[in-house]
Formats: structure tokens, sequence, C-alpha cells
């Protein structure tokens, strides 16, 4: 009954009042818990004011509001990405070639010629990741000579995920690498400029490319937050990761006291001194206690690398365990969120050991702990997640390895991956993203296409109809099931009244556009707490 009655105090005032920006004659999916639609919506400040038909949100509007006409056109809450390396993509995003989307390797090595045609003789080209040979209608990675054809007069280092890169010979010579031995430990240089090796070979290799200045960095971040804004996106749960320090923090730091933040961003920290990690995490959140920030910006706890033995290890002695049990205890003790990158089911058990150990002394239900990826969970695991309010962050990782994954895990097992039907029903905490951008592309429209129709990057369908979820349960997995990992579920993730005003105007419309079209969808409009971060077509301001 006092639900009720706050409910209808909260009708009575939001009525009442004038909007500052109305958007009228569309399709509203607010995503509340009926996943109704509406007509229109009205904004006052940095908040959703009411959602209703056009004929009632009109009434909200003074000789000042800005109206909007939509004219059909389909809004969704702004799209939150729950594990995207966003503060790292955006360091070095205004200097790097951006192979993403790229349908061939003519097109991909088109960009680095282009990009050669703007920078300096002598200025490096570096491609650090997002594509895949299979996104190419040449089924290859470029070749040396393509390189130096593309850009005869710069240093060229090309990436592909954590496994493989190629530098031209201006980049050998750049780095001063001319055998193995010049190569982090392990690494193995091929005869025509390949680099192969672990991921550690290749993360410090990467370390050793010249980095952006700092006013680059700044224009980088703000650049990429463009970028995602123009497809939908409005937060991102960022979970650290390889090749970013706590000094690659301050980019975005001078973002958001510039008050040009257009993504909101909830950030986690690494451990990234071997063997250290305790006292590093110790010295890091001496004064920076969970949560702390405001809406655009906030300190969301520890992850997506705990230790550095543990990282990958699917094998971790006790002593490796003893260590992680100890940070992850004094992380809950904290009140901190944790978040751990784990890869296959096979071995999961190891970190839900621990996880359920530390609960048995500290409780961790309410502190939104978090496993990423894991594609393949069964349904054991899940159960143990549930049990601990351990959520899970699912990616499209298949989108770029399914094919690779049915070939060693077999068919069956390639029809459930990733089992979020079953998640869901176990009442596990789901939140969808993309892993981008070393390892992935971070358009969530590739991504949502993919939940929906389980095909790989060359159109083969490995999912089967068990564990694909519908359009609407897809849509909540990239807004309310994302906000759930930074707390921010009541405040953002859907479009109702008393909720911060994130979203998007769509160029199609998601409910009803053929599934194979949702990979093209970009925003038109996209808001960020009621202010207009980006605008397109009929909208362009």
């Amino acid at each position: 009954m006092l639900r009720l009655t706050a409910l209808l105090v909260l009708s009575t005032a939001a009525w009442s009042q004038t909007a500052d920006t109305v958007l009228l004659n569309g399709k509203i999916l607010t995503i509340d818990s009926q996943f109704s639609t509406r007509e229109a919506i009205a904004i006052r400040g940095s908040r959703v004011l009411a959602t209703g038909s056009t004929a009632e949100i009109r009434k909200l509007a003074g000789p000042a509001t800005r109206t909007i006409d939509l004219q059909g056109r389909t809004v969704i809450p702004g799209l939150i990405d729950s594990h995207l390396h966003a503060i790292r993509a955006a360091l070095s995003f205004s200097t790097e070639v951006n192979w993403i989307g790229a349908k061939s390797l003519t097109q991909a090595l088109g960009r680095i010629r282009d990009a050669s045609r703007t920078m300096k003789p002598g200025a490096w080209l570096i491609v650090a990741g997002g594509w895949n040979v299979d996104q190419f209608q040449e089924r290859r990675r470029p070749t040396q000579a393509e390189l130096i054809a593309a850009a005869p007069d710069n240093p060229v280092y090309v990436q592909l995920g954590y496994g493989w890169a190629i530098l031209t010979p201006a980049g050998l010579k750049a780095l001063n690498i001319r055998s193995d031995a010049d190569l982090p430990a392990g690494g193995k240089l091929g005869p025509t400029g390949e680099v192969t090796g672990s991921q550690n070979v290749i993360i410090a290799l990467f370390d050793r490319l010249p980095r952006p200045t700092f006013e680059q960095q700044v224009e980088g971040t703000k650049k990429f937050f463009t970028e995602l804004n123009r497809l939908g996106l409005t937060g991102v749960v960022d979970p650290g990761g390889n090749n970013l320090l706590p000094a690659d923090y301050q980019a975005v730091f001078q973002v958001w006291r510039q008050g040009q933040m257009t993504v909101r961003v909830a950030y986690a920290l690494c451990g990234n001194n071997a063997g250290d990690e305790f006292e590093e995490f110790k010295n890091l959140t001496q004064l920076l206690p969970m949560g702390f920030g405001d809406d655009l910006l906030k300190f969301n706890g520890l992850g997506e690398r705990i230790t550095a033995a543990m990282n990958n290890n699917n094998r971790p002695s006790a002593t490796e365990k003893e260590k992680y049990s100890q940070i992850a205890k004094w992380a809950a003790e904290r009140g901190m969120s944790l978040t751990m990158h784990w890869g296959g089911d096979a071995s999961v058990g190891q970190l839900l050991d621990i996880f359920e150990s530390v609960n048995k002394e500290v409780p961790i239900k309410d502190l939104r702990w978090s496993i990423a990826h894991l594609n393949d969970a069964s349904e054991q695991s899940l159960r143990r997640m549930q049990a601990l309010g351990v959520g899970w962050t699912v990616q499209d990782a298949m989108y770029f390895g399914g094919e690779q994954f049915r070939q060693t895990s077999g068919v069956e097992a390639a029809k459930r991956v990733p089992p979020v039907v079953t998640g869901a029903k176990l009442g596990v905490a789901i939140g969808a993203g993309t892993d981008a951008h070393r390892v992935a592309s971070y358009n969530p429209f590739t991504a949502l296409q993919w939940f929906l129709d389980g095909k790989t990057v060359t159109g083969v369908a490995i999912r089967g109809p068990e564990e694909t979820p519908s359009r609407a349960e897809a849509l909540r997995l990239y807004t309310l099931g994302s906000a759930w990992f930074s707390f921010d579920e009541k405040q953002r993730g859907s479009l109702e009244a008393g909720k911060l005003a994130d979203l998007a105007v769509l160029s199609k419309d998601y409910m009803t556009a053929a599934v194979d079209q949702i990979g093209g969808i970009e925003s038109l409009l996209t808001m960020v707490g009621g202010k207009i971060v980006y605008s397109a077509g009929p909208y362009r301001q």
C-alpha cells in the first residue's frame, strides 16, 4: 500500500511539472518490468519526467520546451556494455588505425594507406586489435609486403588478439628487433615480421610501442566516447585489463574534470605488480572507497585480473589460490565489487571454490561480484554463482571464435554457448557486452544480432534455439542487466519516471527489423542525462 501511494505521489508530481525536452510520435521501449511501449517521453533536468501517449506528453511541454518529433522511430534506454575496456581503447583511439567492421583485407589495408597520408613520415601506424581474419572476404592476415605497400614511409604494427602481431621492417628497426633474442621472453620472430607467442609476449611487445601524448590520450577519449554514442552506448563497466596502469586513468579523469563525459564509466583496478598485488591494491584504494565518484565516473572495485598468477591459469597451485583468496577476502571486508576474467567451465570451479570460502567468512551476496566470459558455463557452475549472488558478464566472443569452438568442443556443445537462457532461468544476474577492443568489436548491435541469430562473422549458425533469447530479453541484458554490475539498476537501464534520461533514437526498429539487419543499426540521437551527446541524419545539430 505504501509503495502504491508513493507511486501515485510521484505520478502526480511529474504531471504538474514542465519538461525541458519531449520526444513525441515514436516507439519508446521502456524496458520496465512489463517491457511497456509508449509513444512519447518527457525529460526534466537529467531525468525522465514521464512516458505516455503523445497527447499526454505534449501537455508537459511549455514555451521553452525542446520538442523532438520521432516520426515513428524507436527509442531505447542507452545501452550499457558490462565488460568493455573503454579507458584503454580510448587512450589511443585518435592515433590508431581501426579495422573494426572492415569487410575485406583490401578495405583494411586502405585504412592503413589513408592514415599514412594524414600522418607524418616516420609516425607509427598501429592496429591494436578488434578484428579477425574471418571478417575479411580473403580469410587471411595481411602480409608484411602489403603493409609496406600501404605505408612505405611509416613503421606499422598490426596485432591480432593476444597471440600474433606483425611489423614492417621500419617497425622492427624502430624497436631494435632483429631476432628472437630481441623479443619478450618466449616470443618468436618470423622471416617476414610476424611475432608469435603467449599472451604475455604480445602484451610486453605492445608496451614497447610509443604511447600517445597526454593531449592525444584526452582527445582519443573524447572521440572514442562519441563513437560509442554513435552506437547508442551511454555506459560501460570497465574491467581494467592488460597494458593499463594506474597512470593511464588520468586521461579519463581529465575529461571528467572538464565536464565532457558523454559515457558513464564504472571502472575497476587490476593487479599489475606480479606477486605484490595485495600491497598494490591497498595503496591504490586507501582514499578510494567502493563507489567513490558520481553518476558519470566512479570506482567499481577490483578486476578483471586480481593476481597475475591466477590470470588465465587453469591449474593454480594452493599457494596461488591462497594469495588470491587473501585479496578477495580483504575486498569483501571493504564492500568492494570484484570481477574475474575466466575462460572455460572445466576449471572455473577453482575460482568458485575461493568465492565460496570467502563467503563463509564475509558474505558476498550483496557485493555484485562477477565472472566474465565463461561461454560454456555449465548448469552446475551457474547454480553455484546464483547461490553466491555472483553475476555473469557475457560477450559475443563466439561471433569471431564460434567455428573454432565447435571444431574443438563439438556441435552439441556449440549449440548452448553462451547459455544465457539457462542462466536467466536460474536467476543469475547477467549483463551483455563485447570485451572490446583488442579481441572484439565494440559495436553493441553486432553483439545483439549474435545473441539473436547465433551466427559467426562468416554467417555460420552454431547456437541452438534453446539458448537463444528473445529480442526483449537480449535488450534487457544490454540495459538493466548491465546496470546491475555497477549498482545502477535503480538509476538507469530503463526509461521510467525518475531515472536518468539516457536514451538512443535508432536508425531502424530493433523489435521488427530483420535479424540480419540488427547489426547495422546506429543511433540517430543519443542523450546522456537529458543532454544530446550525438546526433545524425534528421537530428544533426
